[in-house]
């Protein structure tokens, strides 16, 4: 895993030369063990090498193919790159790497290559003959591509730093940006915080020439999805989920560096640690990184994993100055607003300074598998579709009553549900995402409020699949929504920060398909994702299937109103200022949340801590 960078379309190759390498600077942290870059008339291109694969100096980027005639920038693993090289039989390879596996394939099958990959990838790959950059990235996003297109010039990187670093992406909040991120505690691609700067679609490809850009998509999680559960039993499909998985976790142990496996006791990692522990010789080594409060652990449950699978594990507690002591760094390391980040910096930075260069994640267990509480809610909304078909006004007096029941976010949301048009998932989806309601975002800007991004979301993606089960609906919208635009986004700015790759097993393309295309009989969770745990067999214990589900969870609440009392206070005050907030409401809204008001939790305050933090820090303009 590694971080890119490029430009095209800069003439004078000198200037071009500078700017490449500011741009690669700036995600220096992103590969500390090799640096590149390539420089033409055309184009520029950029490169930061976490080596995983091929250690030796071959492995080197940019690469070029044998000829000379192309140019490759590449992030990520491809998993089964041996098994698409001996596909390619009139190449001469030089390296064990899957970079110039890419090369290989892009030559034997042009952009059609993208097909033959089973991994997580972002590249660009320039050909000098056609004079065509052609810029691609994985099915699900696990690896970003952000870009500006300045006129007939491209700025691309792996990070939204870097571009601001060329000193040709304008510093310019996105305004229209805001009321998502404040709504949902992340902006969803292909917009971002920054005016104009983009992110390239997952499961898209872009070519770029002198006659221009196009941008097509080459895989879609509904119209990919599997029919080869169709007319099986229930013990078949387990039997083809274990299977699956345990393919995926075999592909992701290819490693020429020491790795090991996140293991918090529930049951994604849980059954990652199991099936690693399956395949390889060698004890997997685990970490478990608890609080050293009791309520916020999750360690007894991570040591039962443990000493079934006789993993090399440690257990490593946090105390609140450890975290507070780190949270600087990790605001810092942020490329992109977030109000969940710093969780996953501290993760990956302790796991990093143990040796670890490459870790296993259980991320997408709970999208693919119904983990969530939304499935159930959604699907108990799709038994009560009556409530719908009450006459508006009695439900606006029903909305009334629940606030006055249930104060705070819960009554507002029951209250939004039903003002809604139906229960269908496409609009009672985004409503279960919401950190904070439509309402109140629209006292706290200081501009109309523009269309909902995750209802937007949703309901393009679910128009024309009317035949999907309500649970496949759902694992739709937390994939393309939440998992895609804050859990992955989030796993890899904070795992690059501290130069650890981190590979998501249950995020397997071929498992992905197959899963999406099982009917939602099988999938009902009586019990948390009982498909899942079906497929496992005897794999998991009782204890860790039927626990309360918990998360790395930390006391943010009392930090917020104590010992981070003065850092918030001195940027809530920062924020109130800008001109597109409305200082009167935010600070108002500080201040209940300090008496301890329920209406203002600790999320509402903390998202615009960490905005004006992010703003300041990256100096950008209003």
């Amino acid at each position: 895993m590694c971080g890119i960078a490029g430009i095209f379309g800069i003439k004078d190759k000198d200037q071009s030369a500078v700017i490449i390498q500011q741009m690669n600077d700036r995600i220096a942290h992103r590969g500390p063990d090799d640096q590149g870059t390539y420089t033409d008339e055309f184009v520029a291109l950029g490169h930061r090498r976490l080596a995983i694969l091929d250690l030796s100096p071959a492995g080197h980027q940019p690469m070029h193919s044998l000829d000379g005639n192309i140019e490759i920038i590449f992030n990520g693993e491809i998993y089964n790159f041996m098994e698409i090289r001996e596909k390619i039989d009139n190449y001469k390879f030089k390296t064990r790497s899957d970079t110039e596996v890419i090369i290989a394939a892009y030559l034997k099958w042009g952009k059609q290559c993208v097909h033959q990959f089973n991994g997580m990838f972002a590249f660009a790959i320039w050909d000098k003959n056609k004079k065509e950059l052609f810029i691609a990235r994985d099915r699900l996003g696990i690896k970003p591509v952000y870009y500006y297109l300045d006129g007939s010039v491209l700025y691309f990187s792996s990070e939204i730093r870097s571009l601001l670093a060329s000193g040709k992406v304008p510093k310019k909040i996105n305004r229209n940006a805001l009321a998502d991120y404040f709504t949902y505690q992340t902006v969803h691609a292909p917009y971002t915080i920054i005016d104009k700067v983009l992110m390239l679609m997952p499961g898209h490809h872009m070519t770029v020439s002198m006659s221009g850009m196009k941008i097509e998509k080459y895989w879609d999680i509904i119209a990919n999805r599997s029919k080869a559960a169709e007319g099986k039993s229930y013990s078949d499909v387990c039997s083809d989920v274990r299977k699956l998985f345990e393919a995926a976790i075999k592909r992701r142990l290819i490693s020429d560096v020491p790795f090991g496996a996140f293991l918090s006791g529930g049951i994604d990692s849980s059954a990652v640690v199991g099936y690693m522990s399956k395949v390889q010789q060698q004890p997997v080594k685990t970490f478990n990184i608890s609080f050293d409060e009791s309520e916020f652990s999750e360690a007894k449950y991570a040591r039962i994993i443990s000493e079934k699978f006789g993993t090399d594990h440690k257990e490593l507690k946090l105390t609140p100055a450890d975290f507070l002591a780190a949270l600087p760094a990790a605001m810092s390391a942020l490329d992109h607003p977030s109000g969940d980040g710093p969780n996953s910096y501290i993760v990956s930075k302790i796991t990093r300074e143990n040796g670890i260069t490459m870790a296993l994640s259980g991320l997408g267990g709970d999208e693919l598998f119904a983990g969530y509480p939304v499935f159930n809610r959604s699907l108990q909304f799709e038994s009560k579709k009556w409530l719908w078909n009450i006459p508006a006004g009695i439900r606006k007096i029903m909305g009334a009553v629940a606030m006055k029941i249930k104060p705070g976010i819960m009554g507002e949301k029951y209250n939004q549900l039903l003002s809604l048009p139906s229960g269908n998932v496409a609009d009672t989806f985004p409503v279960s995402r919401q950190i904070s309601t439509p309402d109140h975002i629209a006292k706290l800007l200081n501009f109309p409020m523009p269309p909902d991004r995750v209802a937007e979301i949703v309901s393009e993606e679910l128009r024309n699949n009317k035949d999907l089960g309500v649970l496949s609906q759902v694992s739709v919208a937390e994939i393309t929504t939440y998992m895609q635009n804050i859990l992955l986004r989030d796993t890899d700015q904070m795992s690059m920060a501290s130069a650890l790759e981190v590979r998501v097993p249950f995020l397997d393309y071929e498992l992905v398909e197959y899963v999406m295309g099982i009917d939602d009989e099988y999938k009902t969770p009586s019990f948390p994702k009982k498909l899942l745990v079906d497929s496992m067999g005897d794999l998991l214990p009782d204890e860790i299937v039927h626990r309360k589900k918990m998360g790395f969870t930390f006391p943010w609440e009392k930090w917020l109103r104590n010992d981070l009392k003065s850092f918030c206070e001195t940027r809530i005050q920062s924020l109130a200022k800008r001109p597109f907030i409305n200082e009167k409401v935010l600070l108002n809204r500080w201040q209940q949340f300090l008496d301890g008001n329920p209406a203002v939790r600790w999320p509402d305050i903390w998202i615009g801590v960490v905005l004006e933090n992010w703003l300041i820090e990256n100096k950008i303009e209003n």
